[in-house]
C-alpha cells in the first residue's frame, strides 16, 4: 500500500520558511512509532518532535500516546506493549501543542511519506484537517549524497560512525536523524531549505541553484570546484572550466574541460552536489 495519495504535490510556497538561509530555517525533526503500517486502522503510539533553528531546539516534544485500539501492535520492533502505553496520554491530548511546534517550519524526518500519512490520519481523528505536503527526508538526501548499500537509518548511522544508543524509539531516531540530516547538508551545501527540496532521486531533476552557480561560471570563464556523484559511485570532487550549461535537455548537462589535464567532460546536473570557486577564482 502506498502511505499517501497519488494527489501531485502542490508548489512549494514562496517566502519564508523555505527561502530562508539554512542558519535562519526553522525544521522540526520528528519520529513516530505506530501499531502497523496503515494509517487507516493502525496508530501512533510515540511522539518526538525538536523544533530546530541554527543548531538550537527551540521547543520539544516527546511523548508515548495511548491509542484507543490495536495497543500492543507492533511491540516486537519498538517494545511498546499495552502494558507501557497505559498511563500515556491520548494523541487528542497533545495535537495542539504538536502543531504549534509545526507551524511555519519545516518538516524532516527519515521516509518521511510515511510518517506524515499516520500524522494527518491521527490529526484527521482529532479534529484538525491539516496537510503537510511539504517536507525534507534524510532519505532521499543521503540517497543522493552518499554511496552506501543500504540507506536505513540505522544503516546510515553506521556508514557515517554516528552513536545513536537505539533505534525505533522516536526520541532515539529523532537523535540519529539530526546527525544524518547536517552530514547531508555538509555534502549537499545548499543555500536554502528550498534546495534541498529539490533534491529528487528519481525524477533527473537539477537543483536551480546548481544550475544557475554553473551558468555563472560558463559565463565567466572562471574555474570551479565541484563535487559529482556518479550512478552508483562515491562523491569526486572536480575542478571544472563550465563552457556550456544545456538548459534544454533534461536533466540539463553541465559541458567544459578538467583542470589540469583539461580532458573534456559532460556532467548531468542533478548529479552535482555543490559548486565552489575554484582554486584561481
Amino acid at each position: 500500500m502506498k502511505p499517501r495519495d497519488a494527489a501531485p504535490t502542490p508548489p512549494l510556497p514562496e517566502g519564508p520558511p523555505w527561502s530562508l538561509p539554512m542558519g535562519e530555517a526553522p525544521f522540526v525533526f520528528f519520529d513516530l512509532e505506530m501499531t502497523g503500517l496503515d494509517p487507516a486502522r493502525d496508530r501512533i503510539v510515540e511522539v518526538c518532535a525538536e523544533r530546530v533553528r541554527g543548531g538550537v531546539v527551540e521547543a520539544r516534544l516527546a511523548s508515548l500516546v495511548n491509542p484507543p485500539e490495536r495497543a500492543g501492535g507492533a511491540a516486537e520492533i519498538h517494545g511498546l506493549d499495552a502494558a507501557a502505553l497505559a498511563g500515556a496520554p491520548p494523541f487528542t491530548a497533545i495535537a495542539d501543542e504538536l502543531l504549534r511546534l509545526f507551524e511555519g517550519a519545516i518538516p524532516v524526518a527519515h521516509a518521511t511519506a510515511w510518517d506524515m500519512a499516520f500524522l494527518e490520519a491521527e490529526l484527521a481523528r482529532a479534529g484538525h484537517e491539516t496537510a503537510l505536503p511539504h517536507y525534507l527526508d534524510t532519505l532521499l538526501l543521503a540517497r543522493r549524497a552518499f554511496a552506501f548499500p543500504r540507506y536505513s537509518l540505522e544503516a546510515l548511522c553506521s556508514e557515517l560512525h554516528l552513536s545513536v544508543e537505539r533505534f525505533h524509539r522516536a526520541e532515539g531516531d529523532v537523535l540519529a536523524l539530526r546527525q544524518v540530516f547536517a552530514r547531508c547538508v555538509e555534502v549537499l551545501a545548499p543555500v536554502s531549505p528550498r534546495d534541498l527540496w529539490e533534491v529528487r532521486i528519481g525524477e533527473r531533476r537539477a537543483r536551480a541553484a546548481i544550475v544557475d552557480a554553473c551558468e555563472a561560471a560558463a559565463k565567466h570563464a572562471a574555474p570551479v570546484q565541484l563535487v559529482y556523484r556518479p550512478s552508483r559511485k562515491p562523491p569526486e570532487p572536480l575542478v571544472m572550466v563550465v563552457q556550456e550549461v544545456r538548459s534544454d535537455l533534461d536533466p540539463p548537462r553541465v559541458l567544459g574541460y578538467l583542470l589540469p589535464g583539461r580532458g573534456r567532460r559532460e556532467l548531468r546536473a542533478d548529479r552535482i552536489l555543490r559548486v565552489e570557486p575554484g582554486p584561481s577564482a
